[in-house]
């Protein structure tokens, strides 16, 4: 359990932002989709992430259960992240967010370097 979660939630919403709703953890969960990655590669892709933020949303990420890390005990260390049972479940609320993101920018008219598809 992380030290964020409450006792009591006042609606099920609340207890799912919670979980995912940090700067880049639905990023971050955006790239796992169907891949692991490793540290770096996430590093690269949420270039405007600093080391430090970065490395504590993965680790309330895997602290509740949303993404698993798996460390080569090697020199220099492999660090590699993928999803968990639990973390696959929200693929389709990501995928939806994803979507809402692209259609809103579309209306207002903002440029957006992305261009792939997550479904």
């Amino acid at each position: 359990m992380t030290k964020h979660k409450k006792d009591e939630y006042k609606c099920p919403l609340e207890a799912t932002m919670e979980i995912i709703g940090g700067k880049y953890k639905g990023v971050i969960i955006g790239h796992l989709i169907n891949k692991t990655l490793r540290y770096n590669e996430l590093q690269k892709l949420i270039s405007h992430a600093t080391p430090k933020m970065l490395i504590q949303q993965l680790k309330e990420l895997e602290a509740d259960g949303i993404i698993k890390r798996k460390l080569y005990p090697i020199v220099p260390p492999k660090t590699e992240y993928s999803l968990t049972k639990r973390g696959e479940t929200l693929i389709p609320a990501i995928i939806e967010l994803n979507k809402w993101g692209m259609n809103y920018l579309k209306e207002e008219n903002i440029p957006c370097a992305y261009k792939g598809d997550m479904d």
